[in-house]
This record gives structure tokens, sequence and C-alpha cells, in this order.
């Protein structure tokens, strides 16, 4: 719902223009659809989910003499997720705890900044960010207490803000807006606190609601089927998790959004009997209705957090001598698939293979469907091991597509497992109640694991790895990004270095160390012919909680990885 004015000036903050008005090019459907090289106009650089930027002017010749031109601390600690959107000039920025910065891209300099003070009481399992969206004149931002707010993009004034969610019952919102053809597009947090998962569309310019759609069905709509009809666990739907908390990606062509579905709640499969669809799977939706046209659930009864959150990237896949409509994606489970893509909304598997160790699928079927170990599929009373831990092969960060290479790149996690073993905890709003409870939660890592983290280079039309980057002594938490320069940048590790690769050989080429870890996805820019790379380093929430586990159980330095949002720019040196 809308609020007043004036209530909307309560618990919040704009710092006004400090460098005068500021020219705004406002954002359309056709500068979304056909977004120009130098501007980064939303969190994965095009509607495709490529994280990908055609400028070419730093490239693997003279990536050495790149170099950073300006910072800016962003005032707060804790996991900075964001990336740097920037329209003509100018840069937005998220940050935990309800803050929008708003900078000239070129100097740093801040023009305004919004902030939102919590509401007495609020708690969420994360205070991060991942970042705005932008549409005409305006700047969407989803603050962490279910609001969705619309500020000036020129002023950082309030425009409109609306409810999406009731922080009472355990919601909360990390995700970044999407905006496709005037609609925003929204979904809550909070699986773990017996959320049901649900994407909402609002009015760009007015904020009314248009639609909600929930991910897991009610009894009598398709897929209900899936659930308990009856017994114990009949109820099992109204909690049943499968929360949206990541952004999605869209076609333009077959206008069709493609949306990732998180994990079932409570975690442990058993105190819901069934495939549980929609958990853990991806949907294509009508965005002008929310009605779902097709869907593919990459495991059923999901029993390890494998959250299938992360929408699949659209690509064009060679095949036969045929580019074919496709959805390439790097899941939490382990498994890496290709996926085709139908006019219609129907999704078709087509290939799906391990890229990390994964011990608890015995084999997929012609249909993508798998079969399980069950002794390696944990439940209520019943311990059990499983590879790879809750944190999958690949977290949240992003994987990007480069055309020129034809390679995906993905951020990984390997040799790692988990130990977990189920209880009933009664849902109490707002509570944690995921069947776990945190303390129980055991990571499971060798005393000197050779290495954890890395990247992994991937020809989308082969599904061959190509090259492959370890980290011995670090998990890696970061987004990449790729570009017409043949080069890849990525963060991620608990060294605090942000590094340059070539794309196509995976040679590293240049690194800066900055003042903390990043976990923020980097991004590409320019502003009067100079081309910058910009990334927002702070580490924190996931990133920390697993450095401090790896201490304690590999000795592993340090303990503790500084912390303090600071905004890095980047370009050569002449």
């Amino acid at each position: 719902m809308k609020k007043s004015r004036f209530a909307a000036l309560l618990g919040m903050m704009v710092v006004p223009a400090v460098c005068g008005a500021i020219e705004y090019k406002p954002v359309t459907h056709e500068r979304l659809v056909s977004p120009e090289p130098e501007n980064w106009l939303m969190a994965k650089g095009n509607y495709y989910g490529w994280n990908y930027s055609s400028l070419e002017q730093i490239n693997t010749r003279n990536v050495r003499r790149l170099v950073p031109v300006w910072s800016y601390s962003t005032g707060v600690g804790s996991g900075h997720e964001a990336p740097a959107l920037v329209n003509n000039g100018v840069m937005f920025v998220t940050t935990p705890y309800n803050q929008v910065l708003a900078l000239n891209a070129k100097t740093g300099e801040l023009i305004w900044k919004y902030k939102r003070e919590f509401p007495e009481g609020f708690g969420a399992l994360h205070v991060t960010s991942r970042g705005v969206a932008l549409w005409g004149d305006k700047v969407y931002f989803a603050n962490l207490d279910c609001v969705l707010t619309a500020l000036d993009a020129k002023t950082g004034s309030i425009v409109w803000e609306s409810e999406v969610c009731d922080w009472k019952e355990g919601a909360y919102i990390t995700s970044v807006p999407h905006v496709v053809k005037g609609k925003v597009f929204i979904g809550p947090s909070g699986g773990e606190f017996g959320i049901r998962g649900n994407l909402q569309a609002f009015d760009a310019e007015t904020g009314k609601r248009a639609w909600q759609r929930y991910s897991v069905p009610a009894p009598g709509e398709p897929g209900s089927e899936t659930w308990p009809q009856e017994g114990r666990w009949k109820d099992a739907w109204k909690i049943g998790g499968g929360t949206m908390w990541m952004q999605g990606n869209y076609d333009p062509k077959t206008d069709l959004l493609y949306w990732g579905v998180g994990n079932g709640s409570p975690w442990f499969g058993d105190q819901r009997p069934g495939d549980n669809l929609y958990v853990a799977s991806v949907l294509a939706l009508n965005p002008n209705d929310g009605n779902i046209k097709g869907h593919f659930q990459y495991h059923w009864n999901d029993s390890w957090d494998w959250a299938g959150m992360n929408a699949p990237t659209l690509i064009e896949v060679e095949r036969d001598g045929k580019k074919v409509p496709s959805l390439v994606t790097p899941q939490r489970n382990g498994y890496m698939y290709w996926l085709d893509r139908q006019d219609d909304g129907r999704i078709d598997y087509v290939r799906g293979v391990p890229y990390v160790k994964q011990n608890v699928f015995k084999s997929l079927n012609a249909e993508g469907r798998p079969t399980y170990n069950e002794q390696h599929k944990p439940g209520t009373g019943k311990q059990a091991t499983y590879c790879p831990s809750l944190w999958g092969g690949k977290d949240w960060p992003y994987e990007s597509y480069n055309p020129k290479t034809g390679m995906m790149y993905v951020p990984i996690n390997d040799n790692h497992c988990m130990s977990l073993e189920g209880k009933v905890q009664e849902r109490v709003p707002g509570q944690w109640s995921a069947g776990v409870d945190i303390p129980d939660i055991k990571l499971l890592v060798d005393k000197n694991p050779a290495w954890i983290g890395g990247i992994q280079a991937w020809d989308v039309n082969t599904g061959q790895t190509v090259w492959k980057e370890k980290y011995e002594k670090s998990w890696n938490w970061g987004s990449i990004l790729s570009t017409g320069g043949g080069l890849i940048f990525a963060g991620g590790t608990s060294d605090r270095v942000f590094r340059a690769y070539d794309a196509k050989t995976g040679r590293q080429l240049w690194q800066f160390k900055t003042n903390s870890g990043i976990i923020a996805p980097p991004t590409s820019f320019a502003v009067d012919g100079i081309q910058y790379i910009a990334v927002t380093s702070g580490w924190g929430v996931d990133a920390a909680f697993v450095q401090g586990l790896m201490h304690d159980l590999s000795g592993w330095e340090p303990k503790q990885v500084a912390q303090g949002g600071v905004i890095w720019v980047f370009a050569l040196q002449d």
C-alpha cells in the first residue's frame, strides 16, 4: 500500500545534491533492451543476465596500467553485494542498512544519499542489498523492512512507497528490483522463517501492485498435487519457502520473464512429502499478469537448502549448425544445466553435468529428474552428510557470459560438504524455523583442503571446461565481469584482491589489493570516452561466517577479514 508523503519522510534521510543540477537521461524500454556500452543500466548489464561489457579500451595488452582514479567510503560495514549502476555519468550504489548513494561517476562526488532507518524491533538474517533498478527518471530500491521505494533520480526525494511484505512475519528484502515495460518486479526473502515465496509486480509510475504470484501453489492450483494433501503435513504449503529472492532475466523477443525459486521450508523434505513444485526451479512467467508459462525443477523435495534462486542466463547455443535459444545455469546443487527455452514458455531439459564434487545425485533421467542416494539425504531425526554444502557449488554471485569468446565464467566453490540432522520446529511468526538451529549446521572440509574457491570457464556450445583457476586458501564469493577487451574481472577472495584475467586462457594479468574483501559484482562504464571499471569492496554476511568456520576447521587466516565499504573506480593510468 502507498504511504502518505509525511509518513514517507519519517525514518529516512536524504542528503541534498552537492554537485548542483545533473543531466539525467530517462531510462526507456528500448534502452534496456539495447543498453549503450557506456552505461550499466541494470544489475547484470542486460536483460539476458550476461554480466558483460562490450567496452574494449581496457584490454589484455594494457590492463597492467589500470589504477584507481577515485574511491568513496560508504560509511557502513557488513556485506556489500550491489553492483554500481551508471546512467549518463551518474552512478547509483546501494549498501547494507537501507542506503542508496548517487555519485558523479567520473569524479566520485556525492550527488545525494538516501537512507531509511529500520523500524523498532526489526531484524533480518542479512542486512545487505543487491542494488537498484532504473526506469524513466526514477530509481527503485527495495528496503530491507519490506518497503519498495521509488526515488527521483536527480534529487533522491521519495516519489512513492509501497509495502511488499510484513517484516514482523520474518520477511525481508535483499533483492534488486527488476523493471520490464513499466512494471517493477520484486520478491522477498525469509524462507527460513516460514515465508511462502512470491513475486510481485508494481506499476513503476504509481506504486500500485499489479499482480502477485506465489511459487508454492495453494490447494487446487496447478502443482498443488506435489504437496501433502492430508495428514500431519497437509498445511506445509502455507510455510513452504520457495522465496524468489534474486532478480530474474527477461527475453524481449518472447516477452517472458525467467525467475529462480529458492529452497523449501523447513529444509527437510520429509516434513513436506512430494516433489514440492515450484521449489528449486526456474519459472517462465508472463510479465503482464504473472501467469506461469513453463518451469523446470532442478531437484525435487529439496532437503539440502540448495536454493534455485539464480535465474539461468539466456544464450543462443550452437547445436547441429543452428543457434538454439537456451538457458545455461550453474546451480547451487553442483550441476550445470543446459535447457531449451520455447517461444510459448516451455522449458526442455537438454543436459546436466556436475561441475563440483556432488554425492547426492545418482543420475539424471531424460527429463533431468535426479535419482537420489538416500544415504546423503538428511531428514527429521536422520543425520546425513552431503556435498556440496548448503552454500553450493555456486551461491548467489553472478556468472558471466562473453559472446566474443563463447564462454561462461563461473565463480565456484568445491571440496566442501555438510552434515545436517532435522527436527520439527513450530513456526512462530518472525522466528527462525528451518528445522535446524544455526549452531547445528556443520561444515565439513579436509584439515588441509587442496583448494575450495575458484573460477571455471565453460564453452557453452561444447559443454566443456576450457580453463580453471583455483584459490588454495580461500572460498570464492565474487561475481564475474567479462569484457569486449578479452578480460574478466573478479574479486571474492579473503585476501581482499581484485583481479583481471585473460578471458581466453585464464592467465592473471593484473591485481589490486582493496581495503576489504569483494563480494559485490564489478561493472564497467565510460564517461567522455574513458572506460572505467567499478567495484565495491566490503566483506560480510555468509563470506565472513564461513571464513570464521574455515579458521576454526583448517587454520585459515585471517579469521576475520577487514570490513567497511569502499567504492573503487579504476581507469588506465594514461
